[in-house]
């Protein structure tokens, strides 16, 4: 297994970041990862004196994978997340929806035990680690990781968990993988701004579909055993609403062999849409869609 050190992040996602490493497809890696802050937030209170909002955000890598090309599709299956013991969560001053309604900021540091975040002494949740930053190169510029958009980044999809796969874009020779922001607990909306932010790692591995098998795929997709998932972003909710629905129908229409108007009433009878998170400068929406009607479980 290949290892990634968190001391290896960058803080946008762009065809001009060096690789870290280079991987053959079929390969694990393990990419060891820093909390959203970067582990500049360590005590509870009021605030955030001295944080340096430049290095907000970091992900780890990023890897080149040998072989991949553009219009080829990146596989990254999430084979386990290691969480640290201890985790942080924020509220305040301008962040996430409720943040007209107040004049400062607090932190609170939850500790993890038992598979439990302890909130309090009498309230604990239990744990549900996911990915929140996962992404490849994309074709032009530079993205920030704190934004999410059609080549992964900051999707904050609950659902990218130990057993996901994440199916990504090349859009550049060797794809750029890289990825961070791990949370311990994360509802979908995210609505004050973090899930419990933790130091940690996650180990993928990574295949390459050679131009997705003749497949048109409205990627990023994720995909675990129970459901095919489409996710979009944009800066208005209802057009990203609007573009992961669309996606779906056209994954069923382009793949699935429906008709449009089947297509748009099964999608109505059993596909839910929900949103991960509207905190970030684009919103992100996921429409699940059950595998137990699609052709050999859909995809690939």
């Amino acid at each position: 297994m290949h290892v990634v050190s968190r001391d290896t992040i960058v803080y946008a996602m762009s065809a001009q970041n060096k690789p870290v490493l280079n991987v053959e497809p079929g390969s694990q890696i393990q990419f060891q990862t820093w909390d959203c802050f970067q582990a500049q937030v360590t005590s509870a209170g009021k605030g955030f004196d001295g944080v340096d909002w430049n290095r907000v955000n970091p992900a780890t890598g990023p890897v080149y994978v040998n072989g991949a090309e553009p219009g080829d599709v990146l596989s990254v299956k999430i084979d386990s997340i290691e969480i640290e013991q201890q985790g942080v969560a924020v509220c305040g001053k301008d962040m996430g929806t409720m943040g007209a309604s107040f004049t400062e900021s607090t932190i609170k540091i939850i500790p993890i035990k038992d598979n439990m975040a302890h909130f309090s002494e009498s309230l604990h949740l239990p744990i549900n680690k996911m990915v929140g930053v996962i992404g490849v190169a994309p074709a032009s510029g530079e993205v920030s990781c704190g934004v999410p958009d059609l080549h992964g980044g900051n999707m904050d999809c609950k659902e990218i968990t130990d057993g996901a796969t994440v199916l990504l874009p090349v859009n550049v020779p060797g794809a750029l993988l890289a990825m961070g922001d791990i949370h311990a607990v994360m509802a979908d909306g995210e609505i004050g701004v973090t899930g419990l932010e933790v130091n940690g790692s996650v180990t993928v591995t990574v295949t390459v579909i050679k131009q997705a098998k003749g497949k048109e795929l409205p990627l990023p997709m994720v995909l675990n055993k129970h459901c095919v998932m489409t996710i979009a972003s944009d800066a208005d909710l209802d057009i990203a609403a609007d573009m992961a629905v669309s996606n779906m129908v056209g994954y069923l229409t382009k793949n699935e062999g429906f008709t449009l108007a089947d297509a748009v009433m099964l999608c109505s009878l059993a596909a839910d849409v929900r949103i991960c998170q509207i905190v970030d400068p684009k919103k992100t929406i996921r429409v699940e869609f059950p595998r137990k009607y699609l052709t050999n479980g859909g995809v690939v």
